[in-house]
């Protein structure tokens, strides 16, 4: 699987016969994904920031909420992290399990898992999480949800970025310290088997960038 991000909270994820995008945002923003195609595409909440799904080529399927999903041979679990009394969800988590392995993309998650929501994540190889505060997770809080979902890669979004349109968000150095690591080289993208993926916890940062 290939994974590349193309900025803030949005990837695409690139298996053998699939292609996803994660919360597409728009050029408002001061950053540019391109013009992906996808099969798929999740949209974690409302925000303009997190569903621009017209930027998206192709005649992608939208999964836009909780609920169990199986396209294109994906299954996909949505999982609600945050609700509001006569509003319902209001940021969901989705878990996409493809090619052998299982990736999670907590879209705007601003506070710590309940143990309901961990079951209802299950066990994950990739755990793509905000890092960088403002509505989400911030550097500390993300460290702690890593510790609660032990995936064995980890790879920050939602921090801060140059020409981002974004006021508040913290760079994704303050979440690598927090998570040990002192120093890193951004990838251009992440290539990802169930063989390669290894035991031991890793942070993978990823250049922002369009494809």
């Amino acid at each position: 699987m290939e994974i590349t991000y193309l900025g803030h909270s949005a990837f695409r994820l690139r298996g053998k016969d699939v292609s996803i995008v994660s919360d597409p945002f728009p050029p408002s923003l001061g950053l540019a994904m391109g013009k992906p195609s996808a099969n798929i595409v999740t949209v974690s909440h409302d925000s303009a920031n997190h569903s621009y799904v017209k930027g998206v080529g192709g005649e992608p399927r939208v999964i836009d909420g909780p609920g169990e999903y199986e396209v294109s041979n994906v299954l996909i679990a949505g999982v609600a992290t945050s609700m509001e009394p006569m509003t319902g969800p209001t940021n969901t988590a989705y878990v996409l399990r493809f090619d052998d392995l299982a990736i999670c993309h907590l879209g705007d998650a601003h506070d710590k898992l309940t143990n309901q929501q961990i079951e209802q994540i299950g066990d994950i190889h990739v755990l793509l999480i905000p890092v960088g505060g403002g509505k989400s997770l911030s550097p500390v809080q993300a460290s702690d949800v890593v510790a609660q979902l032990e995936p064995q890669l980890i790879v920050p979004m939602h921090f801060r970025l140059a020409g981002a349109e974004m006021d508040g968000l913290e760079p994704v150095d303050h979440f690598t310290r927090e998570m040990g690591v002192k120093e890193f080289v951004p990838e251009a993208k992440l290539m990802v088997t169930k063989s390669s993926i290894g035991h031991e916890t890793r942070v993978i940062v990823l250049e922002s960038r369009r494809v």
